[in-house]
């Protein structure tokens, strides 16, 4: 069912505590910590606690907390000290999705080009 937790989910893994993370921040729906394999100096991942495999089944099966994760973002932002910084969603494979429980990227700390690679 969406937005139950997942056994064979990494961040639900996460979520739970069963997997250690550099966290950052957390709220009642959300969780953010640092990527294990960094972009750019700043980058955050922003998880909800809930588990939907992307951006857009967030979007429509809860918007509420997809208006929490994006908060979250700034929030992140804000406490990393960052002017600048890019938010993405990456939705499906072909866009680099490589965990299937959604994730907003929080990058910053350097010049981000555009468009990205």
């Amino acid at each position: 069912m969406t937005g139950e937790p997942r056994d064979d989910c990494l961040f639900c893994k996460i979520v739970a505590g069963q997997i250690p993370a550099t966290i950052v921040r957390e709220t009642d729906t959300t969780v953010a910590f640092r990527d294990i394999n960094p972009q750019a100096p700043t980058h955050v991942l922003v998880i909800p606690k809930a588990h939907y495999r992307d951006a857009a089944a967030l979007a429509e099966g809860a918007p509420e907390l997809a208006a929490d994760v994006l908060r979250e973002t700034r929030a992140v932002a804000e406490q990393e000290q960052l002017d600048s910084y890019r938010t993405i969603f990456n939705t499906g494979s072909g866009a680099g999705q490589t965990v299937w429980h959604t994730h907003a990227h929080v990058l910053g700390g350097r010049g981000l080009e555009w468009p990205p690679g």
